[in-house]
């Protein structure tokens, strides 16, 4: 199939390209008679016309490209969050470059930069980070997804983890568990740390203990490690909230290893509320966060800095919880 060009639009429009070009541009529309603009507007979407991003790039001094940084992508938290930002993305003309951050961040972000990209999508924050430090530093435009850090001047887009923590434990008190234990995710994460303070905040506010023990990362094997040492510390504990759903896998396993069924022995939430979870035995309740929106949101908040409007520093989304039977006995 034949590409539509600028001249193509042109001639249907009865207009010359230069004029042509002029009005499907946002930045020199305003000289051109706004009949004329609507008359090129109306040819361009009956043709199908879509400008070439070579020849785009080229007038904006853009590579019309972004660099998306995942700090692993093995987990599914991660694939509709870059749904999202391509879908956001896309009918920009912009592609999308999307690395892991193994070995390191700060290799991942200079091989982008390297690229020429016209910007960066960052989901591997951490509270103190030097990378994004420098990036800031360099005016190099920059949005963090499913991050925040508190120290640069970056804007940032998440789930509003107070919220989604405390709507964890409130489910699990309306069900009647008292002794409530935590298995966190990394401090060094604003994730783990802001859902630590949930949990500890909720908890004092009912007058329950607080009983916490870190995982080493947000997966599966540490999450089992860190319910082992819990339950051992605690066995009279009758409901986990996890920091997130491979961490609650983790639980999963542990539970059962000891003889306990999950959902009537002890409860389990997760948090984020990735795919398949309704389908384990038994379907595990999870915080919801819709992480396809998150990414759009970051996606639209890195076009509007590259156009030089103003961004709110964090943009929050609030979250749902999608109740199962890891809380409800089946």
């Amino acid at each position: 199939m034949e590409r539509i060009t600028l001249s193509d639009v042109a001639e249907a429009a009865d207009v010359h390209v230069s004029t042509a070009s002029r009005a499907l541009n946002e930045a020199s529309r305003s000289v051109v008679k706004p009949a004329t603009v609507e008359r090129v507007l109306a040819a361009a979407e009956r043709l199908g016309y879509r400008p070439h991003p070579l020849a785009r790039g080229l007038r904006t001094s853009r590579s019309l490209s972004v660099g998306v940084v995942i700090p692993d992508l093995q987990n599914p938290l991660f694939g509709p969050i870059i749904a999202g930002i391509e879908q956001s993305l896309a009918p920009e003309g912009y592609s999308v470059l999307i690395t892991s951050a193994r070995p390191g961040e700060k290799e991942a972000v200079e091989n982008l930069v390297d690229r020429r990209v016209d910007g960066l999508i960052l989901a591997t924050a951490q509270r103190s980070d030097q990378v994004i430090e420098r990036l800031a530093e360099q005016k190099t435009p920059t949005v963090l997804v499913n991050r925040h850090v508190e120290s640069v001047d970056v804007p940032s887009v998440v789930g509003d983890d107070h919220l989604g923590t405390r709507l964890a434990v409130d489910h699990l008190v309306e069900m009647g568990h008292t002794t409530i234990g935590h298995i966190a995710g990394p401090a060094h994460l604003s994730t783990g740390l802001a859902r630590r303070q949930a949990f500890e905040q909720t908890m004092h506010d009912y007058g329950y203990r607080v009983l916490i023990e870190d995982a080493d990362g947000f997966q599966v094997a540490p999450g089992e490690q860190a319910t082992g040492r819990l339950l051992e510390r605690e066995p009279g504990i009758t409901a986990i909230v996890a920091a997130n759903d491979l961490i609650g896998l983790g639980a999963y396993r542990t539970v059962r290893s000891l003889g306990r069924t999950v959902g009537t022995d002890v409860a389990i939430t997760g948090y984020n509320d990735v795919a398949m979870l309704d389908l384990m035995e038994p379907p595990m309740t999870a915080v919801r966060v819709n992480f396809r929106r998150m990414g759009q949101m970051a996606a639209d908040t890195l076009l509007a800095r590259l156009d030089g409007r103003s961004v709110d520093p964090i943009i929050l989304l609030e979250p749902t919880l999608s109740i199962r039977a890891s809380t409800k006995g089946g």
